[in-house]
């Protein structure tokens, strides 16, 4: 199995900081368990729903990393509302 590297990670999230890619690589993941964490992140209930275990080991690890890089409401919030 090849382990990620830092085009992997570039053509599967797009542009991110020198520690995410330092972080995701050092998990030692491949390709396949980046892709994996990716589609449980997008939307993890048919996943559920046709057995699979909830992701732990290196696929939690990546889940935990990309979900830290996704910006989320509040800093949306922050900026206060669009202006209409």
């Amino acid at each position: 199995m090849k382990r990620v590297t830092r085009d992997d990670i570039a053509r599967a999230v797009g542009p991110v900081d020198d520690v995410s890619i330092a972080e995701i690589i050092g998990t030692g993941a491949t390709v396949d368990e980046l892709t994996e964490a990716q589609a449980w992140i997008v939307n993890d209930e048919p996943l559920v729903n046709a057995g699979k275990p909830l992701p732990s080991g290196r696929v939690g690890a990546l889940i935990q990393i990309l979900t830290e890089l996704e910006p989320n409401e509040d800093d949306a919030d922050e900026d206060g509302p669009a202006p209409g």
